[in-house]
């Protein structure tokens, strides 16, 4: 059976931490979902795609966080975090989630 992939974990979690301080007026709860969902992508991306791959998916997810915030008075604040989380979710998926994108990790006896 397959596992969830991550991709829609990266992608969500960008929205949803987006959303729940916009909702709430408290930014650091939403700053509790963003490291919620990227920490247990990088669990998953360090398991399937190796640690390299796990450090670059991090840092673009970051990168994005920080993106939607330069990007926000062109786009609008919804546009700005819905066009980050695309991108991240599709880095998430082409990096770690495709198969055959990665060889994922094997057990050796």
């Amino acid at each position: 059976m397959r596992t969830l992939p991550t991709w829609p974990v990266a992608a969500g979690s960008l929205v949803l931490g987006f959303a729940v301080a916009q909702a709430t007026g408290v930014r650091p709860l939403g700053g509790v979902l963003l490291a919620l969902g990227a920490g247990w992508c990088a669990l998953r991306w360090r398991e399937e795609a190796g640690t390299g791959t796990a450090v670059a998916l991090v840092a673009l997810y970051l990168a994005g966080f920080v993106a939607s915030h330069l990007i926000a008075d062109a786009l609008g604040t919804w546009g700005a975090v819905a066009t980050v989380a695309a991108g991240v979710g599709l880095a998430a998926w082409a990096l770690g989630d495709r198969p055959g994108a990665t060889p994922r990790a094997t057990m050796s006896a």
